[in-house]
């Protein structure tokens, strides 16, 4: 059993089902539902193999074109009779997240990118794809947003997967509970309006709408 590649296209299909859902609030079509559920999928990983200067595995292994297929379909489906899609979009994408934090900086480390740049990578894997997705929507990138949290849950995930690699104490149970760690952070920081400090300690932070 290929662990990596499975948590990869676990993640792949998070973030997939968070493109489609997010397309199918917006009132795209089909098509751009599945464009979307691509590019929020698939984007994060595709800059990361860039990077480490490899063939993208989306590009390389078809089972990748399988998660955003899929939850393009079953959100066709079932998106008449969800109730708070956005609820539903914050916890696929912060699955999604907690996955590709810990496979991007994986990977980098197997490519034998020192710690620090592991977990550059890492983070990027993460939060490029939810970054591709928003911006392609005309929504304000939740990485960008004062009111929210979202590259620290990522960063953490990805400093706490080298840390452990570099002990040699990684394996499913200790990437389980990074995952678990990374998901609950970005959710409880979600429903509790958590945030980072702004750029500029003179400006006043804005409220919700």
């Amino acid at each position: 059993m290929n662990a990596p590649l499975i948590l990869d296209l676990f993640g792949v299909f998070f973030f997939a089902m968070s493109g489609s859902l997010l397309a199918a609030r917006k009132g795209f079509d089909l098509v751009g539902s599945l464009l979307l559920a691509s590019l929020a999928s698939l984007g994060g990983g595709v800059v990361r193999d860039l990077i480490i200067d490899t063939q993208p595995a989306a590009f390389s292994n078809p089972a990748y074109l399988i998660p955003p297929a899929l939850a393009t379909i079953l959100v066709y489906f079932l998106f008449s009779g969800v109730e708070k899609v956005s609820k539903l979009l914050v916890l696929f994408d912060a699955g999604g997240l907690a996955l590709f934090c810990i496979v991007g900086t994986l990977k980098a480390m197997d490519f034998g990118l020192n710690p620090v740049a592991a977990v550059l990578l890492g983070v990027t894997t993460a939060v490029g794809g939810g970054l591709l997705r928003d911006v392609v929507a005309n929504e304000i990138p939740q990485l960008f947003d004062p009111r929210d949290i979202y590259a620290i849950p990522a960063f953490l995930g990805a400093v706490l997967t080298a840390l452990l690699v570099w002990a040699e104490w990684f394996n499913v149970v200790t990437g389980i509970v990074v995952a678990v760690v990374v998901f609950a952070l970005r959710v409880l920081a979600w429903r509790h309006g958590w945030h980072a400090p702004l750029a500029s300690a003179g400006r006043r932070r804005r409220e919700a709408p």
